[in-house]
């Protein structure tokens, strides 16, 4: 696992995202699973505008261009060097341990070539891919993007780069109706979708909590249901040896008291499944 405290933003916000990582942590650590942390390195500027435009990656940094949190703050930008970077370093270590890897953080499917947008500023999928890809670590790759929300920014640079070739990009917002009488629907399609990944190097999967459906913004999959998900999708890489680098994605219930315990929970569980499947 991949976390730094210089990932943590402060920001007032409807998503906890800035500083769920941190909450994050602290809830695993109370589960009996062992977590090897590392340390993060912030990504360049040169690898951000592998992704996105020259201007706009500039323009967030100096402060003449709003993130994805509506907000011109250059130091809430700087913790998005250490998002991305986060998952860059966990999708290296997948190749690398030819199991999974983990970066706790969440913000990047919204943020397009040249645009910020709910939550995202930087789209930490497509700079992964596309700095592998580079290095020569991978030759194809795989994004299932099970947040509730449609991937929209990673198709846009997707499409604006010309990679359909060499990567297939799942999105749940996309490919399905997310209302609770689709649930099961879903769960028998996905095993057939990963095997839509079969010739890939490397899965970078968004085990996102906002499918469940008491969340606000997403709404319908039951806790069942969304452990019934990571169960198939980790089986599969196990099974199959594909490597797998996993994050956190969107998640907005709150409980009475205002904490986000309930998202946390649905953390907790992916990170259950995960550990059944690999350890």
């Amino acid at each position: 696992m991949f976390y730094s405290e210089k990932m943590i933003g402060s920001v007032a916000s409807f998503s906890p995202s800035a500083g769920k990582p941190r909450a994050v942590l602290a809830s695993w650590q109370k589960l009996d699973i062992p977590l090897e942390l590392h340390d993060v390195e912030p990504v360049t500027n040169a690898l951000l505008v592998m992704a996105h435009a020259t201007e706009y990656v500039e323009g967030i940094f100096a402060g003449s261009i709003a993130n994805g949190f509506r907000s011109k703050d250059p130091a809430l930008a700087e913790t998005c060097r250490y998002t991305v970077g986060a998952m860059l370093a966990a999708a290296r270590e997948a190749v690398r341990n030819r199991q999974v890897a983990i970066a706790p953080v969440s913000g990047f499917h919204h943020a397009s070539h040249n645009a910020a947008f709910g939550y995202c500023t930087f789209n930490g999928l497509l700079v992964t891919a596309l700095a592998l890809k580079e290095l020569g670590l991978i030759s194809t790759i795989g994004i299932l993007d099970c947040d509730v929300h449609y991937g929209d920014g990673s198709q846009d640079i997707i499409n604006r780069l010309g990679l359909k070739h060499w990567i297939q990009h799942v999105s749940m917002g996309q490919h399905w109706t997310t209302l609770p009488e689709h649930a099961e629907q879903f769960l028998a399609d996905l095993p057939q979708i990963m095997t839509s990944f079969a010739g890939c190097n490397l899965l970078l999967y968004q085990a996102g909590a906002d499918p469940h459906i008491n969340d606000p913004l997403g709404g319908f999959l039951s806790s069942e249901q969304m452990l019934r998900r990571d169960r198939i999708v980790f089986e599969y890489c196990r099974r199959f040896a594909l490597p797998v680098a996993w994050n956190l994605a969107g998640g907005y219930q709150r409980d009475e008291a205002g904490s986000i315990r309930p998202v946390l929970e649905l953390h907790d569980q992916t990170l259950c499944e995960c550990a059944n499947c690999f350890l």
